[in-house]
């Protein structure tokens, strides 16, 4: 009986030391990720970042491109875009069960609106305090701007391979037209490229552009933005076109 009050002892120790170190660590890099987050924004105001983009030429409004592209965007990077705050509580419980199970960032969890302060305030490496930097502009971006003002940067800013940058000169690099004028077929495909520009660019592989299409589509289907009838007259057109 003492052997086991004593193996006891030293578990519960050895339990409390664990708990400590993490909680250690993890207010560590809380702090390191808030230290982040300060100097970024000082250094380059939200506001001021936002007005340089809105600025530049041929800077596409909602109102600007077709609205099954803004449905696409949506439905595959953060479907509850107009409902969160920056932050997918859901969708970052998922991914950090996620990254214990394999012990690495396979799942980001990212919202649109922390994936423009990504790509806008920090690197691509991955690490907890960047994500913690992150959160905190993406909150802050949130406070500033309204969802359609959020949206309007982020296809503005993406990467959609073949060197294009923001949705004005993909449309007029793959397809020679104002993004208004973009079939469904055309929009629905440009909304899967930026998750892999250099793999889906349809310039470079347009097999693999199509099949993430797919994956847009079947989104869209789960989102209600699509009926089951128009993904497949959308999908008919890879066959026919």
């Amino acid at each position: 009986m003492k052997k086991m009050s004593k193996l006891k002892k030293i578990i519960l120790i050895i339990l409390t030391i664990i708990i400590i170190a993490i909680l250690g660590v993890a207010g560590y890099t809380f702090s390191k990720g808030y230290a982040m987050y300060k100097a970024s924004i000082k250094d380059f105001p939200i506001k001021e970042c936002f007005s340089e983009i809105q600025d530049q030429e041929n800077f596409m409004s909602v109102d600007e491109v077709p609205d099954i592209f803004i449905d696409a965007v949506i439905s595959v990077e953060d479907k509850r875009f107009y409902s969160h705050r920056g932050i997918d509580l859901l969708s970052v419980g998922r991914a950090i069960l996620t990254d214990l199970r394999t012990l690495d960032f396979t799942e980001g969890g990212s919202t649109i609106t922390q994936q423009i302060a990504k790509n806008e305030y920090f690197t691509q490496e991955k690490h907890f305090s960047r994500k913690v930097a992150e959160v905190f502009v993406a909150r802050d971006i949130e406070k500033l701007y309204k969802k359609d003002d959020i949206i309007e940067i982020y296809i503005n800013t993406n990467y959609y391979g073949s060197g294009y940058y923001g949705i004005y000169d993909a449309s007029w690099g793959y397809y020679e037209k104002d993004p208004i004028d973009l079939t469904d077929y055309e929009a629905t495909l440009l909304a899967g490229v930026p998750n892999a520009p250099s793999v889906y660019s349809p310039k470079v592989n347009l097999n693999l552009a199509e099949k993430r299409q797919d994956k847009v589509l079947e989104k869209m289907v789960n989102a209600k933005k699509l009926t089951q009838s128009e993904m497949k007259a959308i999908q008919d057109q890879q066959i026919t076109k």
